[in-house]
């Protein structure tokens, strides 16, 4: 398999509401990571940031422009692979400790990370075999309920276990716009494990479907609208029989 080159790693496609997606289009679409950019009046939010196998600040400007608040989602090693790049790195309580030192077992990356999830290999010297994601302390301890107050939009804090302990969404209730993680995609769902971790994600999925959303721009796949929100929990909701 061929090396992808630099300049090529990063995609990036403008949507509404001050919203940037950047995603890295080489890794198959199951295992990529969307890369969230939110523009508010007096600092940004970037949610998630890939697998790290390319500096973010250099190949993608926008993520320097202004002061930002780097937001993990949760700590699987797709979502903060560039987070050590940031000042400023927030996460739930849950999992600070996983950000703070990451390693290939607590990141999920011994599991998953091979040659085989890409289309085209990183730009040399990567290696899947020693690919690991560096440690980034949390500067800011996120709780549910918790706001990232931008100036002009403030986003909500909602804990969503189920997926990860430490996982969350995003909730900008003036736009209706959820950014949400990985507890929520228009893709197929990776649930925990046991009796308990499944309890937290109808939990969490049942909390989700009370909102009145109007766009989600979820962990993967592509962004979709209230309808398609309320139909994927509500279809969800009903396979597991609650």
């Amino acid at each position: 398999m061929k090396n992808a080159r630099p300049e090529d790693w990063y995609r990036i496609r403008k949507l509404s509401d001050g919203v940037t997606w950047i995603d890295e289009p080489h890794i198959k679409e199951f295992f990529r990571c969307n890369i969230w950019h939110v523009r508010g009046r007096d600092k940004d939010m970037l949610v998630d940031s890939g697998m790290g196998v390319l500096s973010l600040r250099e190949w993608v400007p926008l993520v320097t422009e202004r002061s930002l608040d780097a937001v993990a989602s949760h700590t699987h090693f797709d979502h903060i692979g560039t987070h050590h790049e940031f000042d400023c790195r927030l996460c739930h309580a849950a999992e600070a400790d996983i950000l703070a030192a990451p390693t290939r077992e607590n990141t999920w990356a011994e599991d998953y990370v091979s040659d085989d999830i890409f289309t085209a290999l990183p730009p040399a010297p990567y290696q899947s075999s020693t690919y690991s994601v560096k440690a980034a302390p949390a500067t800011r301890i996120l709780e549910d309920r918790s706001i990232i107050d931008l100036g002009d939009r403030a986003f909500e804090v909602i804990h969503t276990p189920g997926h990860s302990p430490g996982g969350i969404a995003l909730w900008d209730a003036a736009a209706g716009m959820l950014i949400s993680g990985d507890i929520l995609y228009d893709g197929p769902l990776i649930e925990g494990e046991g009796e308990m971790e499944m309890a937290q994600y109808v939990d969490s999925m049942k909390r989700l479907l009370d909102l009145p959303v109007r766009i989600v721009h979820g962990g993967h796949f592509k962004s979709f609208s209230g309808e398609r929100h309320r139909e994927i929990i509500t279809n969800w909701l009903r396979k597991k029989g609650v």
